[in-house]
């Protein structure tokens, strides 16, 4: 079915005039409007006051009489509440809440002489440079949790796990099978602060042992968008950052989850395989949180027990309360792990900065410094950081098949594609400026739109111009060999978007050729994906410090772990510690080896 809208003859039938007729958008589509413009999050060195003055701060504050920790807390936020300030968190084991205070609030706890500080409560921010995964929901709630694995196979072992020597330490003899009496992470308690993790995924369910959300206050961690639709039982999965660093831990052998064409099914497998995690939610979807909720988070993991805690996220400022919750957790013999940053800048992010906390760098496979990795004093370590594969939220990860004329073309779906299969006949839409530019063998009755990539034109412009002629699926061909298929977005969510898959420039000159011919495109989700930032690299060493520690719990503790991962990491950059590198890539096998000499010798 064609759609055209007559213009009408002006004064007329003219005797060289004919008529103008102009393609409509289908139906359904008219109104289809270009989602914002999205921007990626900056640093914020400061919680900014608003316009009446009033700022998110966090407040410490010198002990008082009370008999307890939540007595004092609860007795100086009755202080802050009669200054005028509105406390949104207590954190009693360090003597701070966090408030939103006016300008005269401020001023009158100024003159508080048991305030003994007064910091912003800045934005944090994820440390991935990761694309969000596809939309993905499922019913609420997860199998019970089952025993760990401990058989599994070799094609589980990434890159990166091999890269830090893990699977050296726990399967000497590289069968897939854990080595009995070998330290795989077992008694050890990693704490995720992160933006949470999706319960059905099969890597993570054996070795969860509790969670938090410190966004919503509920006592789960999952990783949603919104808690139920409008029918009241269905979650709506977010982001798949905490899901995937979790996973570089301890996800385990032999679970797996849908995988590409030609992985290994049984998907991939953590550095401490057999480590129980704990996961702390303080950020959101976009991979934003709050300083206040990562000291809080901080506070709730020494409270459950936890040995290591794993941050991959950051500020660009120090914080006066952060620092302090960070060398307090220190004194009381957490190991704390954070990823320096991915600005590329000569300056490491916070917390990894603070002597209390190892600073993790990102390297390349070749053992290559990344140009994004953040360095300089602060740096301790580096770790795998360049598309690292670990899980993701299940069905998250995009996967585009392209098929035309019995040949297979790889695709990648552009960010915000709509999940799902089409198949059609192929029309030429070229730069996809205007509806008019898929031509007369456009029809509302659907079809596959190729279009070309350039011409200034969105891909978000070009989609929507491919669909309002009749597109149920649309084709991008890049224009520029070196970057394969590339890795576009669509700008924003729609319920309009239909499944969309850029090729590559050389895919692209054979399917001009097969245009009219019946092309199949489909658009799907898998449970794995790559990506890359110090997010990655730093749940490597979290894992390797599992590993280390779980050779002797009893005896080892967070100094001597630490000790044991500067000592034996692989020096890549200049002799000694440098700022790219810091003392180099952490090494599992040797770690081990250096901390079985502290131990003490069983008695005779």
């Amino acid at each position: 079915m064609k759609r055209y809208a007559w213009l009408g003859l002006v004064g007329g039938l003219m005797a060289c005039g004919g008529s103008d007729d102009k393609p409509e958008p289908c139906p359904g589509t008219e109104a289809m409007s270009l989602p914002p413009m999205s921007s990626s999050a900056a640093y914020s060195s400061a919680a900014l006051p608003a316009e009446d003055g009033a700022q998110d701060v966090i407040i410490s504050f010198r002990q008082r009489v009370f008999a307890t920790a939540q007595a004092n807390t609860d007795a100086f936020a009755d202080e802050v509440t009669r200054a005028g300030g509105v406390v949104r968190r207590r954190i009693p084991s360090l003597n701070m809440l966090s408030a939103r205070l006016s300008p005269e609030a401020r001023e009158a706890l100024a003159r508080n002489p048991d305030v003994v500080s007064v910091s912003p409560n800045r934005k944090v921010h994820a440390l991935g440079l990761s694309r969000p995964p596809l939309p993905a929901q499922a019913l609420l709630g997860a199998e019970p949790r089952p025993a760990p694995n401990t058989v599994g196979s070799v094609g589980e072992y990434t890159e990166g796990l091999k890269m830090v020597q893990a699977n050296q330490v726990w399967d000497a003899n590289n069968d897939g099978v854990l080595d009995e009496g070998r330290p795989s992470g077992t008694g050890i308690k990693v704490c995720v602060i992160d933006s949470g993790w999706d319960n059905r995924h099969p890597e993570l369910q054996a070795a969860f042992i509790g969670g938090k959300d410190f966004i919503s206050g509920s006592a789960n961690a999952l990783a949603l968008d919104a808690q139920v639709d409008v029918a009241g039982n269905v979650l709506l999965w977010g982001g798949g950052h905490g899901t995937h660093t979790a996973a570089t831990i301890a996800a385990q052998l032999g679970a797996g989850g849908r995988v590409r064409l030609g992985d290994d099914p049984n998907g991939t497998v953590g550095v401490a395989p057999t480590t129980s995690l704990l996961i702390a939610r303080v950020l959101n979807e976009r991979g934003s949180g709050n300083t206040d909720d990562v000291i809080a988070a901080l506070e709730w993991c020494q409270q459950q027990g936890a040995n290591i805690v794993s941050l991959s996220l950051g500020a660009s400022s120090e914080n006066t309360a952060e620092k302090e919750a960070f060398d307090l957790a220190r004194a009381n013999g957490v190991l704390a792990i954070a990823a320096t940053g991915n600005s590329g800048a000569n300056k490491v992010a916070y917390p990894a900065r603070y002597d209390s906390v190892v600073g993790v760098g990102a390297v390349t496979f070749a053992g290559e410094w990344a140009s994004f990795s953040q360095y300089g004093e602060g740096t301790n370590l580096v770790g795998p950081g360049v598309g690292v594969l670990s899980a993701t939220i299940l069905g998250g990860a995009p996967y585009g098949e392209v098929a035309a004329s019995g040949q297979q073309f790889a695709s990648n779906p552009l960010e915000y594609s709509a999940v799902g299969a089409y198949s059609g006949r192929m029309v030429d839409c070229g730069l996809g400026g205007s509806i008019s530019d898929c031509g007369e063998a456009a029809t509302c009755d659907g079809f596959v739109a190729y279009v070309d990539r350039g011409g200034g034109i969105l891909f978000e412009e070009k989609v929507r111009n491919a669909i309002q002629a009749g597109a149920k699926a649309v084709i991008i061909g890049n224009h520029t060999a070196e970057e394969g298929a590339g890795n576009f977005t669509l700008n924003g969510p729609s319920s309009r978007w239909v499944p969309t898959v850029s090729v590559s420039l050389e895919s692209a000159n054979i399917l001009r050729g097969m245009v009219g011919q019946e092309v199949s495109l489909d658009v799907n989700g898998l449970d794995y994906t790559l990506q890359t930032g110090t997010s990655m690299a730093t749940p490597h060493v979290t894992g390797v410090a599992a590993l280390v520690w779980s050779l002797n719990p009893e005896q080892l503790d967070a100094e001597m772990v630490r000790s044991a991962l500067l000592e034996t990491a692989r020096d890549l950059g200049p002799t000694g510690w440098d700022p790219n590198y810091g003392e180099g890539l952490v090494q599992a096998a040797e770690a081990v080896e250096y901390a079985e000499g502290l131990l003490t010798p069983p008695a005779p």
